[in-house]
């Protein structure tokens, strides 16, 4: 075959592929009636659910809102999965003519900025799978053969500098770090947070250890909260344990509870939402819910009512999914955002009454809880190394108590 003709059949391929890649993308193109804006920001004079009449004398006016897989091609990545961006999951189908190489070798050709240590630390921890079954670093793969990688930790560009910070231990021994983070701390560097973030504080105090001078921006990180979200997160020392505790909050397999405080009543006292959750089309900064589930990813979260508390509700939240914002835009997206969350909402007088004194009242509670009203109470998963399962519980912090206490006393000031 003449070179001429192979250029056209190779410009040909290569025309195809980018129709193909166009209308792939006119497809996901948003349309305007799939989404669901976050909770609209309301003057507190005239914002839904507030009651116009005086405040009543005895009792409380509650108001209650209420596919098949493509074929695989061969030689391909198929697949990159960054859920909160902290592991990376590949798979690939080997080529028909690939020769016998050893599996490390194979998959640090193919990922970015990925060495062969890394890669064998993967398999040493279970996280490569060949045909759905675990290898070793010396596996030489055959033609065809199915490779699956689970690698924690995606480095970035931005340089982690150590420093001297308080962090609350809750947990540690040789394998990883259970810390109770303070609200308004920043778990990791990015964009705008380059210092006194979580990472900082752990770069310093464990500067001696090999998986903190590796020049990756979040050694150790599994899972993460928002700043002003206080409560548990488990971190790992080594590169051992960073790959099995990665595995399991891939799985989900570990278990995560939140108390949070709530504006109304949620309808039923006990359920589940579920709702994709994506970047918000208008803010990229926040997130929303694609409840048609034509973007975003999976996302569940269970709810129960721990105790009414007239105009706002504590709630218990469980986690069957984690992602970014989960709670708070699965909560404002049912029409009860939390408490003081001014991206979603939570931030202005959503229920009770026009009268002076309870506008003043909510507008205290406010100042005393100047976040989103929520804590990353408990935390279980297995140790890396025992398999032993361990359970951890943070206490709610100050400001919260606070908060609900002035509740519990306006509800009952009232009764």
């Amino acid at each position: 075959m003449g070179k001429k003709k192979l250029t056209r059949i190779r410009a040909q391929k290569q025309a195809h592929e980018q129709d193909q890649l166009q209308s792939q993308l006119k497809d996901q193109e948003p349309k305007p009636d799939q989404f669901r804006d976050r909770v609209p920001e309301q003057e507190p004079d005239t914002a839904p659910g507030l009651e116009t009449e005086p405040e009543p004398e005895t009792g409380i006016e509650l108001e209650t809102e209420t596919g098949t897989e493509p074929e695989p091609k061969t030689g391909t990545e198929l697949e990159t999965e960054t859920e909160t961006e902290l592991y990376e999951h590949y798979r690939y189908v080997v080529d028909p003519g690939q020769s016998m190489l050893r599996i490390d070798k194979y998959l640090s050709a193919r990922i970015e900025n990925a060495s062969r240590t890394r890669i064998q630390a993967a398999a040493q921890a279970g996280n490569i799978l060949v045909n759905e079954s675990a290898v070793k670093p010396n596996y030489r793969v055959k033609p065809l053969d199915i490779i699956q990688i689970l690698l924690p930790n995606p480095p970035r560009e931005i340089e982690l500098i150590p420093q001297d910070l308080p962090v609350s231990v809750v947990y540690e021994d040789d394998d990883l770090i259970v810390v109770d983070k303070a609200a308004g701390m920043v778990v990791h560097p990015a964009y705008g947070n380059y210092s006194g973030t979580l990472m900082n504080a752990l770069m310093f105090h464990f500067r001696d250890l090999p998986l903190f001078n590796t020049g990756e921006l979040r050694p150790g990180l599994v899972h993460r909260i928002d700043k002003n979200t206080s409560g548990l997160l488990v971190v790992a020392k080594n590169e051992y344990a960073h790959n099995r505790l990665a595995r399991q909050f891939f799985k989900r397999t570990t278990g995560r509870l939140y108390t949070a405080l709530v504006w109304g009543t949620p309808e039923p006292a006990e359920g589940t939402i579920t709702g994709n959750v994506g970047r918000n089309i208008r803010d990229r900064k926040i997130m929303q819910v694609f409840h048609d589930g034509s973007q975003g990813k999976h996302a569940v979260t269970h709810y129960r009512i721990i105790e009414p508390l007239g105009y706002v509700s504590l709630v218990e939240c469980r986690l069957e999914t984690g992602r970014t914002h989960q709670i708070r835009v699965h909560m404002a997206w049912k029409g009860h955002p939390l408490f003081n969350d001014e991206e979603y909402g939570g931030h202005r007088i959503l229920k009770g009454t026009t009268f002076t004194k309870y506008q003043q009242f909510v507008r205290n509670c406010f100042e005393m809880l100047p976040r989103q009203a929520l804590h990353a109470r408990t935390l279980s998963f297995d140790h890396p190394v025992t398999g032993k399962r361990l359970y951890f519980e943070a206490p709610i912090p100050p400001d919260m108590v606070a908060v609900i206490e002035k509740w519990r006393n306006y509800v009952s000031g009232r009764d």
